[in-house]
């Protein structure tokens, strides 16, 4: 998946922002909780997973518990290019789904979400 395929695909998804923080990482955020980031400067991205999603991923060695964030069953990878677009896309999709069902009624509703 190419980076700016990363970037579509997650901001296709309800009330998306991204910011740009820790010396230049991308962090996309649904009403203001993270759930996905893209790290440019290695080509590395990580998200929140499902418990089962988390353990299927890291188990196999596809990708590794996320340094300060696998507690919150959060995967890396170290390198966007070479993962498939469709399944990144769906990566992202259920992260965003995870963090914004944390969300009150009242700020899902705002963003268009069930």
């Amino acid at each position: 998946m190419s980076p700016d395929a990363f970037d579509k695909a997650a901001r296709a998804l309800p009330g998306v922002t991204m910011e740009v923080l820790w010396g230049g990482h991308h962090v996309y955020k649904v009403g203001g909780r993270m759930f996905c980031i893209y790290g440019p400067d290695d080509d590395s991205f990580s998200f929140k997973a499902s418990d089962i999603a988390f353990e299927a991923l890291t188990e196999t060695g596809r990708g590794i518990p996320a340094p300060y964030m696998q507690r919150a069953k959060w995967v890396r990878f170290a390198s966007l290019a070479a993962e498939d677009a469709a399944e990144v896309a769906d990566w992202q999709a259920s992260a965003h789904g995870i963090i914004a069902q944390k969300l009150t009624k009242k700020a899902r509703a705002e963003f268009g979400i069930s």
